[in-house]
C-alpha cells in the first residue's frame, strides 16, 4: 500500500465549527456550575478576611466608622500579650493529646469494632458514634452537670461509690488541670468521628494481603503493622489534618463549659479572640488574632498538602486517568 492512502485528510468548516461549539458549551456548562460556589467563597470567606485585614490595622470597637489607624500596633500587642501565650500553649497541648491519644484511641476502636468479631459490632458502632450527633452546646451541658464540683455531680456520685470517703472534687476548678478535663470532653465528642473514617478505610484494605500475611507467618501485630496501617495511610493523614485544623478552631465546647477559665487555664486561641476582641469591643484587635490564626491555618494547610499528602492526591488523579 502506498503511504498516500493514510493520509490524514483535513477537517471541514462544519467539524472545525462544531468541536468549537462542544468546546464553548462545555466551557459554559462548567462556569454555571462552578460559578455559585465561587461566589459564596468569594462572599463568606475571602470577603471577610479581607474585611478582618482592614479592621486588624484600627483602633476599632465596631460601632463607628474607621478612624483611628494604629498600623501593626494590634499584631504587637498581640504577640506581648501573656494570655495569648497560655492560649496558643493550651491550643497546641490540645493538638499534640489529640494526636496521641484521641486518634490512636479511634483507630484502635475501628480495628475492634469494623475488623474484630465481637458479638454485637452494630450496636457498639452506633453507642460510640453516637456523642459525635449531639452538637457541641448540648455536649457541654451533659459533661457541666457531669463534672459538677458538688457532691450530686455524677462523676463524683461514681467515684464516691467506688471509692468510700471521697471528698467531692472541683474538676473544673484547678488552673493546672482544666485543660486535660477538656480533652477529655473533646475527645468523647469528636472519637466516633475518627472512628468512622478510620472503618471507612478499613474497607479499603483486602483480606487477601492480611491472610497473605498471616499465612506466611506474620504475627497480628506484624500484619497490623506491615498491612493494614499502610494501607490506611490516607486515611490517617486525613484524619490527622482534620483533628489539628479542628483543635485550632475549638471554641463552643471550651466557653459553655468554662469561658477559658479559671484563671484562663482553658483559654484557647477562639476563646481568647472571643472573650478579648468581641467582649471586650476591641474589634480591631479580634480581628489581628483572626487574621493571625487564618494566615497560620492556611500556611499549615497548604504545606501538609503540599508535602504530606501529596502522595494521595496523585494516586486519586492515576485512577482517574485509569478510568
Amino acid at each position: 500500500m502506498s503511504a498516500s492512502k493514510f493520509r490524514v485528510l483535513p477537517r471541514s468548516y462544519a467539524q472545525t465549527e462544531g468541536i468549537q461549539r462542544s468546546s464553548l458549551n462545555t466551557a459554559i456548562l462548567v462556569t454555571l456550575f462552578v460559578l455559585p460556589g465561587m461566589l459564596i467563597f468569594l462572599m463568606f470567606f475571602l470577603y471577610p478576611i479581607g474585611q478582618s485585614a482592614v479592621f486588624s490595622l484600627y483602633e476599632w470597637d465596631g460601632l463607628g466608622p474607621l478612624t483611628d489607624f494604629v498600623g501593626f500596633a494590634n499584631y504587637e500587642r498581640l504577640l506581648d500579650h501573656k494570655i495569648f501565650h497560655m492560649a496558643v500553649q493550651h491550643s497546641l497541648t490540645l493538638m499534640v493529646l489529640s494526636l496521641v491519644i484521641q486518634l490512636p484511641l479511634s483507630l484502635g476502636l475501628a480495628l475492634i469494632v469494623g475488623r474484630g468479631n465481637l458479638p454485637g459490632r452494630r450496636i457498639f458502632r452506633a453507642i460510640l458514634f453516637i456523642p459525635y450527633v449531639f452538637s457541641e452546646v448540648v455536649t457541654a451541658i451533659i459533661w457541666t452537670y457531669v463534672l459538677h464540683p458538688d457532691a450530686d455531680g455524677l462523676l463524683n456520685t461514681l467515684v464516691r461509690s467506688v471509692v468510700p470517703g471521697f471528698t467531692s472534687a472541683g474538676w473544673l476548678g484547678n488552673p493546672d488541670t482544666v485543660i486535660f478535663v477538656i480533652f477529655i470532653v473533646i475527645t468523647w465528642k469528636y472519637f466516633g468521628f475518627h472512628m468512622i473514617l478510620y472503618m471507612a478505610g478499613l474497607q479499603a484494605v483486602p483480606d487477601d494481603l492480611e491472610d497473605a500475611a498471616r499465612v506466611d507467618g506474620a504475627s497480628e501485630l506484624n500484619v497490623l503493622r506491615y498491612v493494614t496501617l499502610p494501607l490506611l495511610g490516607s486515611t490517617i493523614r486525613l484524619t490527622v489534618y482534620l483533628s489539628i485544623l479542628g483543635t485550632f478552631q475549638q471554641f463552643v465546647l471550651i466557653w459553655v463549659i468554662r469561658q477559658g477559665g479559671p484563671g484562663n487555664g482553658s483559654q484557647v486561641i477562639a476563646t481568647y479572640l472571643y472573650k478579648f476582641g468581641i467582649l471586650g469591643f476591641h474589634l480591631g484587635y479580634g480581628s489581628a488574632v483572626a487574621v493571625l490564626l487564618s494566615i497560620t491555618m492556611l500556611i499549615f494547610s497548604v504545606v501538609y498538602q503540599r508535602f504530606v499528602m501529596r502522595r494521595d492526591y496523585a494516586t486519586d488523579a492515576s485512577k482517574e486517568r485509569i478510568r
